[in-house]
């Protein structure tokens, strides 16, 4: 048995191959399935499983892509009532893929449908060697239970048993392969470690480590981080099963004079994907800013309207291409087009521009000691209560889209995260929202810290 992990970072998205002698399965694949293809091609497998282990809150599938291009079979949880065609499995499901055996364990609790994958290789015993139990149990944490609304107790509750009566009951050595790690947030204290076994987890997860039942409901159901939007669209376009990739739209260039006729468009709205540093030089008035090399995908899922076409800002064709791909992961499937030659073929072409100045740390702090200015802490709560510039207001970015009256328009708004780029994105809703006096702490607490201002 051969087993190749595959991480994305951002959306810290783990999706695994399980070879056998000539045939493989792919587990919870990423919508851009060519990365499964053509390991499977380098290891000489035919991919004739794809297995997922629940509706994904986080990003959209490749199941049907792999499907499409392979002729795979897709296994899906049972209770997800899924509408494409797929074997459901849900307890007491086995099957066999050459000398890899597997047995399926119904373990919802992080969503109403979860399930674990209980992996044996025959060809050397009989003991489960491995698990991949989805966001049922990461590294150093489980799923949260929370993303149903009005269901987090009762799912916390199915998960406190799932979890020490079909998981804990494995062997020690069973190794652990789950669906994220740190930085996701489809829980909350994920360690960095990508794989683990049960015995570790067993002896050093926080959550495993809580006896009694209720106390552990209480810890899943009590200051958990916020869910992004997209998170309540993904599963249902997950249990559709989401549009072929070969049928969506290639995105095509467009002159200035093209791009701001259909920027005007009430359907549309404009996107810029480059350095934060850039976008505060110059940018088309009124677009959006996530900076491509941030959490791209997790950000842009949160913010961005589910029902507008997206024009790209992007520095080349590549980075647009990029874009469209972290865009699709989490179902944003309607980039139109992208501004051929950039902010400043738009400029060459006479074009209006905005712009958001950047302070470095030490203008930061000449402008708090000599301006009355509002300070916003643009970071989860938790971030914040880690150290923050005294007097800063908490308004995690996304909330902005409508805590903003919070703020005076009038007065000087200094704009931090923990390195600029959430704050960046802040100062673009803030901006689109008719504030005029917006900058952006280049560097964030982080340059203030080593600037020896906190």
């Amino acid at each position: 048995m051969f087993i190749q992990q595959f991480f994305i970072p951002g959306i810290a998205h783990s999706s695994y191959l399980i070879g056998a002698g000539k045939t493989c399965a792919i587990v919870d694949p990423a919508r851009d399935v060519g990365r499964y293809l053509n390991a499977a091609k380098d290891l000489n497998l035919a991919i004739t499983h794809v297995l997922e282990t629940h509706l994904h809150a986080d990003f959209v599938s490749g199941h049907m892509d792999l499907a499409d291009i392979t002729g795979a079979e897709i296994y899906a949880p049972a209770s997800g009532n899924c509408e494409f065609e797929h074997v459901p499995v849900g307890d007491d499901t086995q099957f066999e893929i050459e000398d890899i055996f597997f047995e399926i364990r119904d373990t919802p609790g992080h969503t109403p449908d979860g399930v674990t994958y209980v992996v044996t290789d025959r060809s050397r015993g009989d003991d489960p060697v491995a698990i991949f139990p989805g966001d049922t149990l990461f590294v150093g944490d489980v799923g949260r239970p929370d993303l149903f609304p009005g269901r987090a107790r009762d799912l916390a509750g199915i998960l406190y048993e799932n979890l020490h009566e079909k998981i804990l009951s494995l062997p020690d050595g069973c190794m652990v392969f789950p669906s994220h790690g740190a930085g996701s947030l489809c829980g909350r204290a994920m360690g960095a470690m990508r794989f683990s076994t049960i015995g570790y987890e067993r002896k050093y997860n926080q959550a495993l480590t809580i006896t009694d039942r209720e106390e552990f409901v209480r810890s899943l159901t009590e200051d958990m981080p916020p869910a992004p939007d997209h998170f309540s669209r993904c599963s249902e376009i997950n249990r559709r099963g989401p549009p072929l990739i070969r049928t969506l739209p290639e995105i095509r260039p467009m002159t200035p004079e093209e791009f701001r006729v259909r920027a005007e468009q009430d359907d549309t709205i404009v996107l810029t994907v480059g350095d934060y540093t850039a976008f505060g030089g110059q940018h088309i008035p009124g677009s959006y800013h996530i900076d491509i090399s941030s959490n791209f995908s997790t950000f842009a899922g949160w913010i961005l309207p589910p029902d507008r076409d997206i024009l790209l800002v992007a520095d080349n064709p590549e980075q647009c291409r990029d874009a469209v791909t972290m865009l699709r992961r989490v179902g944003l499937d309607q980039a139109a087009g992208y501004l051929e030659g950039g902010t400043h073929a738009w400029v060459m072409a006479g074009c209006a521009t905005d712009y958001v100045p950047l302070l470095s740390p030490v203008q930061t702090r000449a402008m708090l000691d000599r301006e009355a200015v509002q300070v916003v802490d643009v970071r989860s709560p938790a971030e914040y209560m880690e150290g923050h510039i005294e007097g800063a207001v908490n308004i995690p970015a996304p909330d902005l889209r409508t805590r903003f009256t919070e703020l005076d328009p009038d007065r000087p708004v200094v704009v931090m995260c923990r390195t600029g780029h959430r704050s960046s994105l802040a100062c673009s809703l803030l901006k689109q929202k008719g504030f005029t006096k917006v900058y952006n702490a280049a560097g964030g607490i982080t340059g203030h810290r080593a600037a020896g201002y906190v």
